[in-house]
Parts: structure tokens; C-alpha cells; sequence
């Protein structure tokens, strides 16, 4: 035997067509990454929309209070020296601070109302939440820092809330305060005692002045805040028992934060209540000279669409590289049994029709819903193939195995997109018994060839 036949004998066993086709997997590995950059754009662009529409609307909510603010002022003693570093005087300075007492009770009742807005091909969800709060304070108790009572400006008192923007209150907000009505004002602080510690960008509503000691026996309130939001609400359970309840027509919630709820999810909405004690967080009822930082405490309910469109075509081509590598296995193993060739440009004409369905799915996708757009995604793909092999395998059996496999294989891998639990249970089985298929079909093939 020549050399030559020797080479074309070696280049056309079944080992090196395997290389072969080995090599073009992973040669289309770029094509797929590339879409796979397609579908990460397309998603970032989302959220460029989704904030902007966000913005116009209102963002995410975050309150906290209400807060008792009471102003009291505290003495150093600063000594003033003569040439020969002997006390002539001790002058004595008055400091302004400020006290920050929370309620004793603390309830809540939210009711929110979503509605998706759609740009373009893209859509976000937007909440109106009506809140109601009410609860009742306890005197204030300046032992703890042996403040003297005349030096406590009851008079002087305000009452505080902390919420994320102001521009997302729709109505103006107002606390009836033992029977009488006080108007919250947007604050600016000016002063380093009066700024709040808290990493959040929260704003201030304050009250005017109030005399406090007339509400020492009936300091019970309640007040009302309604806000156009998205994305999420926060609360901060600061009474010293907290009790919240929170209605909405969203069914797909997502319960985040410090403390979770008892709850019930229809498909027309849910309903979630919370209890918390102060007990429950590290934070005391009172603070003095600053609010402490208290955001991550806060209980929270994220309003969100929970898998969107270019999240479940990121996971439907992260098996691109499985769908691609099975369907050429599929092309060798009928080759290698039926003897029949398979040229590797057919190889490489069937892998970009692989990575053609991701194009088709995001395109589809973002002017349908997914499981229209992988459908037809599905028939393109497979019917494509199927009558190409019939010009390859010159017969109509093979033709239509390949079909009935690629279309199995489609929908085991819309199945695992949907699943989110129980995805790399069902991803593993289906994966062994692929791989259990496989050995079995190939048992006999002689690789020596």
C-alpha cells in the first residue's frame, strides 16, 4: 500500500473523523459566544429602559419611622490657663443634641397595585402602594444619660420619617398626633448633629415644632403616605413591637430582607403579614446624638418579573454547546453504523443551523413570548435539518430519527429553562440517560477502523 493511501486510509477511519468532528464543536463555540454576547446586550439595553421608566414613575421604597426627634443640650467644661499654665476660670459650653426615640407599637397595612408598562420590546412593572401607619409612643427616657429635665427642649420636639425619594409620595403627608394633625415639610440638615447615619439615599420629612409633654398620657398617631414606585418596598420595623400586613394583585413576589413573612400567592395576587419585636433586631429603641444605620434590617418585598425573556435565553444557550455536541453524535453514530458519509462542511452547514435557533429565539422573543418564540424557533431548526439529512442519508429513516431526537432534545431543554428548583435534578437525570443511550447504540461500532 502507498504512502498516499496510507494517509487517505488513516484520515478517513473513524477515529480521526471523530477529531474531526470534535474540532468543529468546538470551533463553534465562537459563533455561540458571540450570540451569547447578542443576548447580554440586548438584556443590559433592558435595563437602561427599565430605569429609565423606573425614574419617571418612581423607584424603589424605603421608609422608616416614625422617629421622635427631641432636642436637649449637654455641658463640657473647657479650663482657661494663665501665662504659668495656672487655672485662672473653667468656662462651661453648652452643646445641642438631639434624642431619637422609636414607637412602642408599630402597625402597618400596604396595599399595592402593579400594572406592567411596555417600551418597545421591553416592559417593567410599576406599583402604586398605599401605606397606613399608626401606634402610639411612650414618654422618652433621658436617664440612660442623666440629662436634667429643664435641659430638654419638650417644646422643640418633631417628629421624623426617612424614606427613599420624596419625588415618589404622591400626596401630601400629615400625622394626627393625640388628636391633633401635623404637616411633614422635606428637611435639608445643615447641622453635623442632625445628619442621619445611614447608607441609604434616603430623604426627610419632619413636622413643625411640637410640645411633647402635652402628649405624655395620649401620644397615639397615624398617618397615611402614598407612593408610585417600582422594583421593591422596604420597611423598617422599628417599633418596639412591629406588625405589618402587605396586599397585592402580584403573584410572583419575592420576600427579601431580615425578617419573611407568613404569606399566601394566588395567581390573582398575594397577602403577607409580619410580626417583629424589638428583641428580634440588633438596634435599640433609642438613640441619641445620630439615627443609627437600621436599611439592612428592613424587611422587603421585590416587585419583578421573575424570569424574563433575555434570562431564559441566556440559559437556553448556555446548552448550546450540549444540543450541538449531541446532534453531531447523533450524524457520527448513524455514519458510523449505516456506513454512509458525512462530509465535514455538512457537519459544519448543520452546526450554524444549531446556533441559527438562538438568533431566531431572541429576535422572536422580544415580539412574542418565549414559549411562542421557542416553538417556532424549534420547527425552523429541526425541520431544516431533518430535510437537509434527507439529501445527505439518502433515505427517509434516518431523516426523520434525527428529527424526532433534535425535537426531543429541544424539549428537554425548554423543560429545564422552566424549572428553577429542580432543574439540576432533572438536568442530571436527563443528561445520564442520554449518556446511557449513547453507550448502548455505540457498543458495537468497531472505533479500529
Amino acid at each position: 500500500m502507498s504512502t498516499n493511501q496510507n494517509f487517505t486510509s488513516i484520515f478517513q477511519s473513524t477515529t480521526a473523523r471523530l477529531i474531526m468532528v470534535g474540532l468543529l464543536t468546538l470551533i463553534l463555540l465562537i459563533p455561540l459566544a458571540i450570540v451569547n454576547d447578542l443576548i447580554h446586550e440586548r438584556a443590559e439595553r433592558q435595563k437602561e429602559v427599565v430605569n429609565e421608566i423606573n425614574s419617571k414613575w418612581g423607584r424603589e421604597v424605603f421608609v422608616y419611622g416614625p422617629i421622635l426627634k427631641v432636642p436637649y443640650t449637654t455641658y463640657t467644661e473647657n479650663k482657661v490657663f494663665d501665662d504659668q499654665n495656672k487655672t485662672i476660670t473653667t468656662e462651661r459650653q453648652a452643646i445641642k443634641n438631639f434624642a431619637y426615640f422609636f414607637p412602642e407599637q408599630l402597625t402597618n397595612q400596604t396595599e399595592v397595585s402593579t400594572e406592567t408598562k411596555y417600551r418597545s420590546n421591553y416592559e417593567a412593572v410599576l406599583f402604586t402602594a398605599q401605606m397606613k401607619f399608626n401606634g402610639h409612643f411612650t414618654k422618652p427616657d433621658f436617664s440612660i444619660k442623666t440629662i436634667a429635665d429643664e435641659d430638654i427642649e419638650w417644646d422643640k420636639a418633631t417628629i421624623v420619617i426617612q424614606t427613599s425619594n420624596l419625588s415618589s409620595i404622591k400626596d401630601a403627608v400629615s400625622i394626627n398626633l393625640g388628636g391633633e394633625k401635623y404637616t411633614f415639610e422635606p428637611v435639608y440638615y445643615k447641622s453635623d448633629s442632625e445628619i442621619i447615619a445611614s447608607e441609604n439615599p434616603v430623604s426627610s420629612l419632619e413636622t413643625s415644632y411640637i410640645d411633647f409633654s402635652n402628649y405624655f398620657e395620649n401620644s397615639t398617631f397615624n398617618f397615611s403616605i402614598n407612593y408610585q414606585g417600582s422594583s421593591k418596598i422596604s420597611i423598617v420595623p422599628i417599633g418596639k413591637t412591629t406588625e405589618a400586613s402587605m396586599k397585592s394583585n402580584w403573584n410572583a413576589p419575592k420576600f427579601n430582607g431580615s425578617f419573611l413573612p407568613s404569606h399566601d400567592i394566588t395567581d390573582n395576587g398575594f397577602t403577607a403579614n409580619w410580626k417583629v419585636l424589638h428583641i428580634n433586631r440588633p438596634f435599640a429603641q433609642q438613640s441619641f446624638g445620630f439615627l443609627p444605620k437600621v436599611s439592612q434590617y428592613s424587611f422587603d418585598v421585590d416587585f419583578i418579573i421573575p424570569v424574563d425573556q433575555y434570562v431564559q435565553n441566556d440559559r437556553a444557550s448556555k446548552y448550546g454547546f450540549l444540543i450541538i455536541g449531541l446532534t453531531f453524535l447523533i450524524f457520527f453514530l448513524i455514519q458510523s453504523v449505516s456506513k454512509i458519509k458525512i462530509h465535514i462542511f455538512q457537519y459544519t452547514m448543520i452546526g450554524l443551523a444549531l446556533i441559527m435557533f438562538y438568533t431566531l429565539l431572541i429576535s422572536i422573543t422580544e415580539h412574542s413570548s418565549f414559549l411562542k418564540a421557542y416553538l417556532i424557533a424549534t420547527i425552523a431548526v429541526v425541520g431544516l435539518i431533518t430535510a437537509y439529512s434527507v439529501s445527505i442519508l439518502k433515505n427517509k429513516k434516518f431523516p426523520m430519527l434525527i428529527g424526532v431526537s433534535l425535537s426531543a432534545l429541544y424539549g428537554f431543554i425548554f423543560v429545564i429553562i422552566q424549572l428553577e428548583n429542580y432543574a439540576l435534578l432533572v438536568g442530571s437525570i436527563g443528561l445520564f440517560l442520554i449518556l446511557a443511550a449513547v453507550m448502548f447504540i455505540s457498543r458495537k461500532i468497531d472505533f479500529s477502523s
